[in-house]
């Protein structure tokens, strides 16, 4: 008698995790993404929106994934239908992000950096990102930032100042190389995992999964079996080895 097979989604951060941060996908991780969906199931959950989760990974495998998670699963796909959408403004209340956004922007004018660019608060259906440095910087700014980060502590600086007054309803997190996400507790990417059911196994693959990462939170989860990467060829090393082998 065959033993049933085991029902497994496999669950992808994106920056870091299938694409170099904010690049495109390549060509090979594409295809290999396709070979191991027919083996598994595959998601992809991010913070970013949907036009950027597809401007990243392409509209076709966007559409062929089992499912896809924008605003990590305010914006809820399974396959090309539409499951749930939520939104911030809902569930906050505009006088308090009014505050909110008022205290950012009175941090951000103080944050002593190099340089400062444009877009330094992008408000996400789910999320506000903050960016000390600004979303329109280039991609050396963006690198020189992140090295700058590592050394200053600058994001993790404002998110310490901010905790004390907005922490009551928001969580802050870390992730990619210039901004950090802002948004209601729970809201986290494990949000997602209320949309996959009937799997025996859920493993979700991320590169910042350490206490303040952005992925830390679905990482940990008991629901999940958790794998930490290095970047996207470590990813397709560690898929090879787990289902491919």
């Amino acid at each position: 008698m065959s033993i049933p097979q085991k029902k497994v989604l496999c669950l992808f951060d994106i920056d870091g995790t299938l694409t170099e941060s904010r690049k495109v996908i390549t060509p090979i991780m594409t295809q290999f993404l396709l070979k191991l969906k027919t083996k598994v199931s595959i998601g992809f959950v991010g913070g970013s929106d949907l036009p950027k989760q597809i401007e990243q990974l392409g509209e076709d495998l966007v559409k062929q994934a089992d499912f896809s998670f924008s605003e990590n699963g305010l914006v809820a796909y399974k396959g090309e239908n539409l499951i749930h959408k939520n939104d911030l403004k809902t569930a906050i209340g505009e006088g308090r992000l009014r505050k909110f956004i008022d205290k950012t922007l009175a941090l951000l004018s103080t944050v002593d950096i190099p340089v400062k660019r444009g877009t330094f608060i992008e408000f996400r259906n789910g999320m506000i990102n903050v960016s000390p440095i600004g979303r329109n910087c280039s991609q050396a700014e963006r690198d020189d930032f992140d090295k700058y980060d590592k050394e200053h502590h600058i994001r993790q600086g404002m998110i310490d100042k901010l905790i004390p007054e907005f922490g009551d309803i928001f969580t802050f997190s870390i992730g990619g190389q210039i901004s950090f996400d802002v948004f209601p507790h729970g809201w986290d990417k494990r949000y997602c995992l209320q949309f996959c059911t009937g799997f025996d196994e859920i493993h979700f693959f991320g590169d910042k999964t350490s206490p303040g990462g952005n992925d830390y939170e679905i990482f940990s989860d008991g629901r999940v079996i958790g794998h930490t990467v290095k970047n996207p060829e470590d990813t397709q090393a560690q898929c090879n080895s787990l289902f491919l082998s």
